[in-house]
């Protein structure tokens, strides 16, 4: 007699732009051979593995699958010797790193928040400050288990096509089971920052641009409101132990990143208007120093601001707010500008848009990065004009040899989705020796025909 299964349960998910709720069946992740006869058993909307649910829009949700909850998945142990970590696909970046900093370890990449598991950071293959140095996650990874479309466990390698279609492939290859990837070695639970403003959108691209190279870590806050597209530029490295001491700082490796605040559950449409923002944005701005070199600060401070406010996510309201991200190369920088110049016409105004530099990418089909600029800007959804907006600044990104970062994507089209991924039919030969009869759906990939 077989054993019972896990308690599923019926639950609306949406992503962490609180938009496009559906409904599904909910399985926590507990056992391999169980998530297997699901797979085994699916029906025509299939299934899906979901982690902390910090994709922006509907990567990680599938109206009428079976969804696993893959938090429940969450062992992990580090190697110091080798500099190896292998994790369950549950396991969050928050937990990894309490754990191995106060070891004198970190990750090798990361996104501008801890709260998302192993098997998220895979699938979508996150970037971070250091992508100009350093590539994104996926660089990083040495293997990866995963169960196919028929629910036969598989490990693979770089050396194998099926490790890079799984690397940026949304969670459409498989459920990744584990991994194991390299981690950095580190002498302290800070870094020492550089942080400089810019009069305008010139000035920063331009100062990106000649000193980035310098530093491993590297980002601009823009001023979404300011017609001069002004920013604070910030940049760092890891500090050393005797950086901390010159410093005063004994404790090197201290690290217990807390909770400051939670946004209300309640919070009015129009909270974040053009005042408001305008008023966010200049406070922001006058804060940082002209110039200012060798500042100490914790590595939560620098790498995730805001995971110190729960939910925060609320305070776009009840409609929800949307993540524009796109890479141009850099001859197609000035869409940076442009970009920032449409969105204030329509309203449709920031507090949080940063700017990076990207490196060159890495043969993963579905990667997202690719040398030259990324801007990411959180939108308020609903904006009288916003969507027509985007179709066209869609339109012109893709004309350059551009895309969107399909982990915050939630409206554009399949066709400028096969546009902006040359290699998307690469990647569905793979996928389809993998999961031949299309197990593995969310609503991401019905939306974009993937």
């Amino acid at each position: 007699m077989s054993a019972p299964r896990t308690a599923a349960r019926t639950e609306a998910l949406t992503g962490w732009g609180r938009t496009m709720s559906t409904v599904a069946t909910v399985v926590p992740a507990i056992h391999e051979n169980e998530m297997a006869s699901y797979i085994r058993e699916a029906n025509s909307r299939g299934v899906l593995a979901r982690g902390l649910g910090r994709s922006y829009g509907d990567a990680a949700q599938s109206g009428g699958a079976t969804v696993f909850d893959m938090t429940t998945y969450n062992n992990f142990s580090l190697d110091q010797a080798t500099m190896t970590l292998t994790a369950q696909a549950g396991a969050s970046i928050d937990d990894i790193l309490r754990e191995i900093v106060p070891l004198g370890f970190f990750v090798p990449v990361t996104a501008g928040t801890r709260i998302i598991t192993v098997g998220g950071a895979i699938a979508a293959d996150i970037h971070g400050k250091n992508h100009h140095r350093d590539g994104s996650f996926g660089a990083h990874v040495l293997e990866i288990t995963l169960l196919d479309g028929a629910g036969v466990v598989h490990t693979y390698t770089g050396n194998d096509p099926e490790f890079w279609a799984t690397i940026g492939g949304m969670g459409l290859t498989g459920v990744i089971l584990s991994a194991t990837f390299t981690v950095i070695p580190i002498q302290s639970s800070y870094i020492t920052v550089d942080t400089e403003r810019a009069k305008n959108l010139d000035d920063v691209m331009s100062r990106m641009i000649e000193r980035d190279h310098e530093y491993k870590y590297s980002v601009a806050w823009i001023d979404t409101v300011a017609t001069s597209g002004r920013g604070v530029i910030t940049r760092g490295d890891h500090a050393t132990a005797e950086q901390c001491m010159q410093d005063g700082v004994t404790n090197y490796f201290d690290y217990d990143p807390k909770n400051i605040a939670t946004a209300p559950g309640l919070v009015p449409s129009g909270l974040l208007n053009r005042w408001s923002v305008r008023a966010f944005n200049e406070g922001w701005y006058r804060k940082h120093p002209t110039h200012r070199t060798g500042e100490l600060q914790r590595l939560g401070a620098f790498f995730h601001p805001l995971d110190g406010v729960q939910e925060w996510n609320r305070i776009y309201g009840p409609k929800g707010f949307l993540q524009y991200q796109f890479q141009v190369p850099d001859s197609a920088g000035y869409l940076v500008g442009h970009t920032l110049q449409k969105l204030r016409e329509v309203g449709a105004l920031s507090f949080l848009t940063v700017l990076k530099r990207f490196g060159p990418g890495n043969q993963a089909p579905l990667s997202f990065p690719q040398s030259g600029w990324t801007l990411a800007a959180d939108v308020p959804a609903g904006v009288d004009g916003l969507g027509r907006t985007l179709d066209e600044l869609d339109a012109l990104i893709a004309a350059e040899g551009g895309r969107l970062y399909l982990a915050k994507d939630s409206r554009q089209s399949p066709t400028n989705f096969a546009r902006t991924y040359p290699r998307l039919n690469d990647w569905r030969e793979i996928r389809d020796r993998m999961d031949p009869n299309r197990v593995f759906t969310s609503d991401l990939s019905r939306r974009l025909a993937i």
